[in-house]
């Protein structure tokens, strides 16, 4: 078998179509053909190519180069099958490709119009179940929105006027003096932070949530009525 022949294996080796003696005889040929081992890196996508197309689309192909090969009693002089294939294959990847933008930039539109929709109702913060704030005489204002959870309560902050420096920390007491602490945060240079904690005390449970510093100390307290 001679180099030109060889050459037009190139495609069949590519997708594993050789008999083992007939890969061997190409692989050594490939070894000194610097042409056939360029091409063979520019078809290195092909196998990925065909994989993407429909099985009858795929097997029709096939057929009608088989049937090209066998009308042939020489190689032929225009481009071998395997740069048919990969024009045929180029078109159907292009027009797909299309296809697929469309789809995805419908999709995308879809999701932002109802992100755009919905992100409203998503970030909005659970109505507190009941609410309760302290002032000082130093402006130092706390306000907290308890929502009742099934494993506890969740306590929004709002806090103005704050210590500026330090950590600050929230705990809750329940009716028994037990004590948790909720959440804890840097404080920040404005005094003003908002902030949600947690505890595993029902709302019912909470005889007072007090904030303290970086000291232990407090800084303000909230009573919460029973019932």
């Amino acid at each position: 078998m001679n180099g030109t022949e060889l050459h037009h294996l190139l495609g069949a080796y590519l997708l594993g179509g050789l008999e083992p003696a007939e890969a061997a005889a190409f692989e050594q040929h490939l070894a000194g053909c610097a042409d056939c081992r360029q091409e063979l890196d520019d078809l290195a996508s092909l196998p990925a190519l065909l994989d993407a197309i429909p099985v009858s689309d795929a097997v029709a192909l096939t057929a009608a180069a088989a049937a090209a090969r066998e009308r042939a009693l020489v190689p032929p002089e225009p481009e071998p099958v395997p740069r048919r294939l990969l024009d045929e294959l180029a078109a159907r990847r292009r027009k797909v490709r299309r296809r697929w933008t469309s789809a995805v930039a419908a999709a995308a539109a879809a999701c932002l119009g109802l992100g755009i929709m919905a992100g409203p109702l998503l970030n909005q913060a659970a109505k507190p179940d009941a609410s309760y704030s302290v002032a000082a005489s130093s402006g130092l204002e706390v306000t907290v929105g308890l929502v009742k959870k099934t494993w506890g309560t969740e306590l929004a902050v709002d806090g103005r006027s704050l210590p500026v420096a330090g950590t600050l920390s929230l705990w809750v007491k329940d009716r028994d003096g037990g004590v948790d602490r909720a959440c804890a945060w840097t404080a920040t240079p404005t005094g003003r932070v908002r902030i949600t904690g947690a505890t595993p005390v029902q709302l019912a449970r909470i005889a007072s949530v007090e904030m303290r510093d970086e000291q232990q100390q407090t800084v303000a307290v909230i009573a919460v009525p029973q019932g």
